[in-house]
């Protein structure tokens, strides 16, 4: 217990699903978590649980970001780990998906973990000696081919690779931040369910990915950074199944 005791986190998409799970854990490990979201409902009910902050927070708009950074900071008075995991999937190939479709994938997603990062780290940085981790959720989708998926998995390639430039970018100004990426496989989440896959057997559950959360989120990882961890039980080296 307490292996992020102390520690302050921001999850955006934190009301359901991975996010959730992210929340649960980390508050339970001795953090202090804000959960940010657009679904307030179910967003303040798990923040009031865990003793938390609820912000509502589109991840598209710069103007929440400040926001909910500057909720953080005031609550708080510091941010050492952001996780951006807000995101959603609508289904379609390059053939049937939209430029409308296409534009809204990487709003949420890639601009969404821009601006996160962007702002992410200008609050870590006014922490003197932060060792601030920022924990990008990307896709399986990004390094594995899901053609039913295609602007899910645009959007998630961009995070991965933003993900090795900021890494490298706190290496060049010698920050003593990180910044990472896991790349979740088929998890059971109402994300899954969307698309009519949650019933496949063998799925991951929530907390495969939680755990890999706090484990980047703990000082245990303070030597990992542009890091892209893959959980998916091995289904992207043999195929087929989840």
């Amino acid at each position: 217990m307490g292996r992020v005791s102390g520690k302050i986190a921001l999850i955006t998409g934190g009301a359901s699903g991975l996010g959730r799970a992210d929340a649960l854990a980390l508050a339970r490990e001795g953090a202090r978590v804000v959960i940010t979201d657009v679904s307030e409902e179910a967003g303040r009910a798990l923040a009031k649980d865990i003793d938390g902050e609820f912000v509502r927070h589109d991840v598209r708009s710069e103007d929440d970001w400040h926001k909910a950074i500057a909720h953080t900071l005031a609550r708080f008075g510091k941010l050492d780990i952001l996780v951006n995991n807000a995101g959603i999937v609508v289904p379609g190939d390059i053939e049937t998906a939209t430029l409308e479709q296409y534009r809204l994938l990487n709003a949420i997603h890639a601009e969404g973990s821009f601006l996160g990062c962007k702002y992410g780290i200008e609050a870590m940085k006014a922490n003197p000696g932060s060792t601030g981790s920022i924990i990008n959720i990307s896709s399986l989708s990004a390094i594995r081919g899901f053609p039913g998926v295609i602007t899910y998995a645009a959007a998630k390639g961009a995070i991965l690779a933003m993900t090795t430039t900021i890494a490298a970018h706190f290496r060049e100004k010698g920050y003593a931040m990180r910044c990472n990426a896991i790349l979740p496989g088929m998890i059971n989440t109402p994300l899954l369910a969307a698309v009519g896959a949650d019933t496949l057997p063998g799925l991951g559950q929530p907390d495969d990915i939680a755990n890999t959360v706090l484990f980047l989120a703990s000082d245990e990882s303070r030597h990992v950074s542009g890091a892209h961890i893959v959980v998916d039980n091995a289904s992207s080296i043999i195929g087929g199944g989840a």
